[in-house]
């Protein structure tokens, strides 16, 4: 019993399992809004749930088994647990192979639609983790991965495509694209040594700095977009104005010349705003939406 958690615990850290609150909070709200449309039952929640986690653990093993190389090389990244022997190669790349056929399993339980794209959406988690080797926009082939969550969530419980998920889906991609070249910027030395592409690469850090602000500009417009085109109300504005505030403190965090709180900017206000969108967006269709959400 004590091998098996400590091996739970060790995949955990190695996936950063607990960074399932930046998209899976997406994936409910865009449940949640698809539910507007005809309801949500138990059992669909329950396994977009582990559709969202199988995918997430397959994307985070395969990002650990390619890049395993590189991360033995930096400095940031060389205590990770492949890099250091804690798991082997060939232990990751099963892994990979379980948690992707959980996702197939899950998508299948939803609907033909999801069963008939999980590839596509697996081959989309794969192909990030090699984007850095070739175009600085890497950032945005992120931004697209976790933007699967809120659109494939729509699709597991509509059945269909709509504009609104891909409204939602767009915002994610550019909230998530900022954010992460916030925190490329602590690997500029590393990264243009080895030869990687980056926004902080090409741009230089106080260029991307500004860049990340306007990708952030950009998502909450598209958040305040879809707040129109699903006709919510008063509390998700009052939600998009909480995340405002945390966006504009996230980039107040971070300078150019001093990036010692990128950890914070990162980890604790990123999942904060994640969070919040979702509780909001729940709280407007509940207590002010005229739809239910349960059948």
């Amino acid at each position: 019993m004590t091998r098996i958690l400590h091996a739970v615990l060790t995949y955990g850290r190695m996936i950063k399992f607990s960074h399932s609150v930046f998209a899976l909070p997406f994936a409910l709200s865009g449940a949640a809004l698809a539910a507007t449309r005809g309801g949500l039952r138990p059992a669909q929640l329950g396994w977009i749930c582990l559709a969202m986690v199988a995918a997430r653990s397959a994307a985070m093993g395969f990002n650990r088994l390619v890049d395993r190389h590189l991360d033995a090389a930096n400095p940031r990244t060389q205590n990770r647990e492949l890099p250091r022997g804690a798991v082997t190669p060939l232990a990751v790349g099963l892994f990979v192979l379980l948690s992707s056929a959980a996702l197939i399993l899950a998508a299948h339980q939803l609907n033909s639609l999801c069963f008939y794209l999980s590839p596509l959406a697996l081959a989309i988690l794969f192909f990030y983790s090699l984007t850095k080797r070739f175009t600085w926009a890497s950032h945005l082939f992120l931004g697209l991965s976790l933007a699967g969550a809120p659109l494939g969530a729509w699709l597991a419980v509509a059945g269909r495509f709509d504009l609104p998920p891909v409204v939602l889906g767009l915002a994610v991609l550019t909230w998530v694209a900022g954010f992460d070249v916030i925190y490329a910027c602590q690997d500029y030395d590393h990264d243009r040594g080895a030869g990687l592409r980056s926004i902080p690469v090409r741009f230089g850090i106080p260029r991307s700095l500004q860049l990340a602000r306007l990708l952030h500009l950009l998502a909450m417009s598209l958040f305040f977009a879809l707040g129109q085109l699903m006709e919510l109300n008063e509390l998700y504005t009052i939600g998009l104005g909480v995340i405002g505030g945390l966006l504009l403190y996230e980039h107040r965090l971070v300078k150019a010349e001093d990036l010692s709180r990128l950890d914070l900017a990162f980890f604790t206000m990123n999942g904060i705003i994640s969070t919040v969108y979702f509780a909001f967006t729940l709280a407007d269709l509940l207590f002010l939406g005229e739809a239910a959400l349960w059948l």
